[in-house]
């Protein structure tokens, strides 16, 4: 019996197309750097949503913080999303 080829080469292609443009986007994103003080300032904001306006520019932060277990003892995973915000206008 033979084996059509024309509906696994579309496929093929398709994934080839998308590991190339994978691998093409890699080389060209940087890699980023690891700042320890940006760490320590996310690691000291609180949970929760806050907005606070001082003067010409207005700072905010939110934090959410959550433990999902697949079960009652089951194995776990943290999820910690922490976002500081500034925004400044100011008269040139």
């Amino acid at each position: 019996m033979p084996l059509p080829l024309a509906p696994i080469a579309g496929i093929a292609i398709r994934y080839g197309a998308v590991a190339v443009a994978t691998y093409a986007v890699t080389r060209r994103v940087q890699r980023g750097h690891y700042d320890q003080r940006a760490q320590d300032a996310m690691d000291d904001v609180n949970e929760g949503l806050s907005v606070r306006r001082e003067g010409d520019q207005l700072n905010s932060t939110g934090r959410y913080r959550r433990i999902v277990r697949l079960g009652t003892n089951g194995p776990g995973v943290e999820i910690d999303v922490t976002a500081l915000g500034r925004v400044r206008i100011r008269k040139v």
